[in-house]
């Protein structure tokens, strides 16, 4: 699984790694695996976000498993159906706060 991280480009394997440890920090009852070759992360056994490159821009994100059902401004549907995502600019501070906004509101979602 480290590789997943190890093998990407500056600045986007920092980027990457840092997004991992935001996630993991955020909750105790998240928990990292590894499917569909990239993170995943886990909300008390459920499948909640995962990290991942986008090929055409090279822009990491995060996506949200059942973004679908929740509304922020910064997540992007594009042609999921399910599945919404946040790109993050590697060149950029990660937006900490909005990451914690929508990784609550999947929470509250979970916990309903």
């Amino acid at each position: 699984m480290e590789d997943f991280y190890l093998l990407k480009e500056e600045p986007v394997k920092s980027c990457l790694m840092a997004l991992r440890d935001i996630i993991l920090k955020y909750n105790t009852n998240i928990s990292e695996t590894w499917k569909y070759k990239m993170p995943v992360f886990c909300y008390k056994g459920k499948m909640f976000c995962y990290l991942w490159v986008d090929k055409k821009t090279l822009l990491p994100y995060i996506g949200i498993v059942e973004g679908k059902k929740i509304a922020h401004p910064n997540l992007l549907q594009q042609n999921r159906s399910r599945m919404k995502i946040m790109f993050i600019d590697p060149a950029k501070d990660i937006p900490v706060k909005t990451v914690y906004q929508i990784l609550n509101m999947v929470v509250v979602f979970y916990k309903n």
